[in-house]
């Protein structure tokens, strides 16, 4: 494996000059990248019904079809896991990538062409692994395994031709023979779908390996990092595995995360940030230190950029890259060489520069608050969280907040669910600094808060560690890539946790 390092990263040099070509025109790229989709789907089902053959200009494309959710697609995702073919995408679909579900549905189930595992997610991750090695080049990632803490790798059939799992499962599957090389645990272990017993499992197989990166969601990364430490008496991570060098992490916010990963690792790596979900990859950090993701342009996906206040609206309007501004929430709108056309993934992303073009995920368009016309968002409160917890001595592991209704006798707040990993000074402390930050960081809500009119102070109630992890084992979407709703613009889910921290109690 040490023969391996050097041949990677002169192979990775090589490949520099292509992603530098898309990202020198990234406007003309995507316009290409357009006209090869719908040139290939032209003959399919949707092809003809809204005229592929016949669109010559994103105009006409944005003109002839129109915004689709999940549920919009749905009718032809079922008939493609029925055996269908041609529908979507002109070339068989033979796997699916299981997600989170709509209101509707439990499940969605996210069509993965070959195209889409070949020219997006694969070579994604290439491109991952050649701006990480550009910088640098004497890096030994890959004398050592890589730790990946996936979600359930369970693959089930829909019928003979047809299977699903979620994306971490199908990309496993479908991933050369080398690939379990340099990857770990072990196969058998990667398939358990019990969490808490793959824990411990991942835990006891990897402490002997010579682990040089780990990929994975923050808060179950520590949990593993947790086990681990408790299994040898290590003081940190760096003790059990000295080559540690990179931590790739996405799927939510790391910046509530931070610190707690610099104490348990024990010394300094280097972290990087993706935006890879079912639908696609999209993003990912090529700077060390650059506040963003530089887009993907050329892996296969068209994308639209839709004006968070054009949501909901029956004909909402979305703009080209050439268009975009800064720290403006735009909701993300694809169209794939998996066959989603013009499909609304459901997350919000702020552009942080615009040559070249680097993104951050700032939430989900259905998580947030704005039940007050604070219009607070998950970036917002992800800062705040974590300035309330410097300022009073507190280390947070999960939080989830939502509105609390005006009352006959009481205006209206927001009520944070936290559990701490370290309590802070006081809880008083805590909720006047996230009070304030939150002012600093949104203008809306600190207008809200003016004189307590329409806001009183935050409500803050710590709650015992292993509560969101056992209401996400109840709703079954414990470990893996799930993850506790950051906020909500009702109380559902805050009414669900306190319902089982009463009956606990």
């Amino acid at each position: 494996m040490k023969l391996l390092s050097p041949a990677i990263s002169r192979l990775a040099r090589m490949r520099r000059w292509q992603i530098e070509q898309w990202v020198l025109d990234p406007v003309a790229v995507q316009r290409e990248v357009l006209q090869d989709l719908v040139t290939s789907a032209q003959y399919t089902e949707i092809g003809r019904k809204y005229n592929f053959s016949k669109l010559f200009s994103i105009k006409e494309f944005k003109k002839a079809v129109p915004v689709h959710d999940y549920d919009d697609l749905k009718p032809y995702i079922q008939r493609i896991m029925q055996g269908e073919e041609n529908l979507l995408w002109n070339t068989p679909i033979n796997w699916f990538a299981k997600s989170s579900g709509t209101t509707s549905d439990k499940s969605k189930f996210i069509p993965v062409s070959e195209e889409s595992l070949q020219d997006n997610h694969y070579l994604g991750a290439k491109d991952v692994l050649t701006m990480y090695y550009h910088f640098h080049p004497d890096s030994d990632l890959l004398t050592g395994k890589g730790l990946v803490i996936g979600g359930s790798h369970t693959i089930s059939q829909f019928n003979a031709e047809v299977q699903y799992g979620d994306l971490s499962a199908v990309l496993l599957q479908n991933s050369p023979f080398w690939g379990n090389w340099i990857r770990t645990p072990e196969l058998h272990i990667a398939l358990l779908d019990e969490w808490e017993d793959k824990i411990n499992q991942m835990a006891g197989n990897t402490i002997r390996e010579n682990v040089t990166s780990i990929s994975g969601v923050p808060t179950w990364t520590l949990v593993l990092l947790k086990k681990i430490l408790e299994n040898t008496g290590k003081k940190n991570i760096l003790e059990v595995w000295p080559s540690l060098e990179l931590y790739i992490h996405g799927g939510v916010s790391f910046t509530p995360y931070r610190e707690q990963f610099k104490k348990i690792i024990g010394g300094d790596i280097n972290y990087l940030e993706m935006y890879n979900a079912s639908e696609g990859f999209f993003a990912a950090q090529d700077y060390p230190g650059e506040d963003g993701m530089l887009l993907f342009t050329n892996h296969g996906i068209f994308m639209e950029f839709m004006p968070v206040e054009e949501y909901g609206k029956s004909n909402p309007q979305t703009i080209g890259l050439k268009d975009v501004e800064l720290g403006k929430n735009y909701a993300l709108v694809i169209s794939t060489n998996g066959g989603l056309w013009r499909y609304l993934v459901g997350d919000t992303i702020q552009f942080t520069r615009l040559g070249p073009f680097r993104i951050k995920v700032s939430g989900r368009l259905k998580h947030f608050i704005n039940a007050f016309g604070e219009e607070i968002i998950v970036d917002n409160a992800d800062k705040a969280i974590v300035v309330a917890a410097n300022k009073s001595g507190a280390v947070v592991n999960d939080y989830t907040a939502a509105p609390v209704y005006f009352g006959d006798h009481s205006n209206g707040a927001h009520e944070w669910l936290i559990e701490f990993e370290k309590e802070p000074e006081s809880i008083a402390l805590f909720s006047d600094e996230l009070d304030k930050a939150l002012k600093e960081l949104n203008s809306d809500y600190e207008a809200k808060r003016h004189k307590g009119i329409a806001l009183r102070p935050p409500i803050i109630k710590s709650v015992p560690k292993g509560l969101f992890s056992s209401w996400l084992r109840k709703k079954g979407k414990l470990g893996g890539q799930h993850k506790v709703p950051r906020l909500s613009n009702d109380r559902n889910y805050v009414d669900e946790l306190l319902t089982m921290l009463n009956n606990k109690l």
